[in-house]
């Protein structure tokens, strides 16, 4: 799990694309960004951009409407056409300032709209702003709707910094695999789609604090909370999602209580239906922890020890510092 969520990677300053024949006004974007500690690459037109960007990725382009060569509503064209460049978010520069004008400029695939003249607090904000917004986009699964593995991640490494209590708990269905098996994808999809709202209705029910729920991934699903609420809601996800799987379940398979799984030889295994295996590491008064990998490694042990037990299981790490 350490490595599904990426906590060893450098993830570096973002890379801004700055397109402007104005000299002044792009040494402008640029010196105002750069002290706000993001990498700028400079273009002068459109057509330099799109050159520029065959060996860069940016992670967000400040493009000027007027430009020789190659405009900035032609340059978003180009870019909301090609795969690789279609999710980078742009903030259109111009002097026009009537609503027909902005109005044009997001219909043709601009994030955000800045009009000349603007200034330092505003252009900053703006170009934060649209960059976290793109990314929480790109974080959410696309199944289940839940936080993925970046903002998993970035929530962990809040609490270490908030130094109160708090449990994080790692969730896998087990025999997940079987039901891909026997009845396909699609079916598992809605097994993977229960599973979430299971989870976000057993957080509803288990009250304030707010519980933080992501998804990282296939079967894999994490829980942020406070230690008391750590029972609470994992008794009503279980009793809530092992209900909902029942009825996914083709009838005679829920009826007698397990699937049958055809091995390599083509013989039937058996294999028990769904449950699931959650492991939790707690951080409190007599255990606290400084590395995000290490709260996750913590989680992941418990995992294995709910995996050694049979049917839905939670294991809670209850060790002490001087343990």
């Amino acid at each position: 799990m350490v490595d599904d969520l990426g906590l060893d990677a450098d993830e570096g300053p973002d890379l801004i694309l700055v397109v402007d024949d104005d000299q002044d006004i792009a040494s402008f974007v640029e010196f105002n960004l750069r002290v706000e500690g993001f990498e700028v690459l400079r273009a002068r037109d459109g057509q330099e951009a799109l050159d520029l960007m065959e060996t860069h990725r940016p992670d967000l382009a400040v493009v000027d409407w007027m430009m020789p060569r190659m405009d900035g509503l032609e340059l978003i064209q180009h870019l909301r056409a090609d795969p690789l460049t279609s999710a980078v978010p742009v903030i259109m520069l111009t002097a026009k300032s009537m609503t027909v004008d902005k109005v044009i400029g997001l219909k043709s695939g601009a994030d955000d709209y800045l009009v000349k003249p603007f200034d330092t607090a505003e252009l900053v904000a703006r170009v934060s702003t649209t960059l976290r917004r793109n990314k929480e986009f790109r974080e959410v699964s696309p199944l289940t709707g839940l936080p993925g593995n970046a903002r998993v991640r970035r929530e962990i490494v809040d609490r270490i910094r908030g130094g109160g209590d708090y449990s994080v708990g790692y969730i896998d269905i087990d025999r997940f695999k079987s039901v891909n098996d026997v009845y396909g994808f699609d079916r598992g999809d809605e097994f993977i789609t229960a599973m979430a709202r299971s989870l976000q209705r057993a957080s509803s029910s288990t009250g304030k604090p707010s519980i933080f729920l992501g998804h990282i991934g296939g079967d894999d699903f994490v829980f942020i909370c406070h230690p008391e609420q750590v029972l609470p809601l994992t008794q009503a996800m279980v009793t809530d999602f092992e209900s909902a799987a029942d009825r996914l379940y083709d009838e005679k398979d829920a009826r007698r209580g397990y699937i049958e799984v055809p091995d390599r030889r083509g013989n039937k295994q058996r294999a028990a239906l769904v449950t699931l295996s959650i492991g939790v590491a707690q951080a409190t008064r007599d255990r606290r922890f400084d590395d995000p990998r290490v709260v996750i490694a913590v989680a992941s042990e418990m995992k294995k020890v709910a995996k050694s037990q049979p049917g839905s299981y939670v294991a809670i790490d209850r060790r002490k510092d001087t343990d």
